[in-house]
């Protein structure tokens, strides 16, 4: 009994060492990650990724469609994001609301000729008459989302899917352009959407995010998953699953809820900044 109660003691004192030890370890990685978010979280960072483009309005509904432009349009090379961005909001005037709510056919025909990777004109002209539509009847694009899910949602994973089939609810909507709008329903990681609700929701004085929407909480926010920031995370073991998918998305943000579960979605911008600017 005797030998048994040390044997316990034993495997006791080197449970209490592991967790001490791994305590530790998460210590360390959490310093170092908030202090990568303090690095890259300034207005410096503006200047060269997407979310300059909706910076250029002030006006809120511009600020969301020409933000919601730059995220659909954010994959491969960041300055081309940009540049392509900036040239679909010259064709609308710089005034992408007006343009969307008021514009003739005539209008149209200027946003023919714009292509940005596999997304082309007859995508164009279907994202234009969604924003007519919905714009006509709500002041703000945050309701597309917010109508589907609740205050006590876990997360954004039911307003993502019900933005979905919002978003393609008109009639005649091209087969092609299907593919430009993620879904959870569908097991995409959603990055670009992800993004797309960082920028409208977080609100942290910082500069960067705009912090616009008020109906969905930062800590429902999920971190937007790609290549890059995957690659960051497994190394730092913050996810396990192979794919890269909304499971591993929400993976990622409820490790990132472990260091702050009211805003988890800030740790985007030092997994991203490690993974991409500084190709850890």
């Amino acid at each position: 009994m005797l030998k048994l109660s040390k044997l316990y003691r034993t495997i006791l004192g080197i449970l209490v060492l592991l967790s001490l030890h791994f305590m530790v370890i998460e210590n360390k990685l959490q310093q170092f990650l908030n202090k990568k978010v303090k690095e890259y979280n300034v207005p410096s960072f503006i200047q060269n990724d997407p979310i300059y483009i909706p910076h250029q309005f002030s006006k809120k509904a511009d600020i969301e469609i020409a933000g919601f432009f730059a995220a659909i349009f954010a994959w491969g090379s960041r300055t081309t994001i940009i540049n392509k961005t900036k040239a679909l909001m010259q064709l609308m005037d710089n005034a992408p609301h007006q343009f969307c709510v008021q514009h003739s056919d005539n209008d149209l025909k200027k946003l023919l000729s714009f292509k940005h990777r596999t997304f082309n004109a007859t995508d164009l002209l279907y994202f234009v008459s969604f924003f007519k539509d919905h714009y006509s009847r709500n002041p703000s694009l945050e309701t597309a989302f917010t109508q589907w899910m609740s205050k006590d949602d876990e997360h954004v994973e039911n307003a993502l899917n019900g933005f979905y089939r919002y978003f393609f609810s008109l009639p005649h909507v091209p087969a092609r352009t299907l593919k430009h709008i993620a879904c959870p329903a569908k097991k995409s990681a959603c990055k670009r959407l992800s993004m797309y609700l960082r920028w409208m929701v977080r609100n942290d004085n910082a500069g960067v995010d705009f912090g616009l929407w008020k109906n969905i909480h930062p800590s429902q926010l999920i971190i937007p998953l790609d290549l890059h920031v995957a690659r960051v995370a497994r190394h730092f073991k913050l996810i396990h699953r192979k794919q890269n998918d909304w499971e591993t998305a929400v993976e990622l943000t409820n490790s990132m809820k472990a260091l702050d579960p009211k805003d988890p979605a800030k740790y985007d911008f030092a997994l991203f900044a490690l993974g991409v600017l500084e190709k850890f």
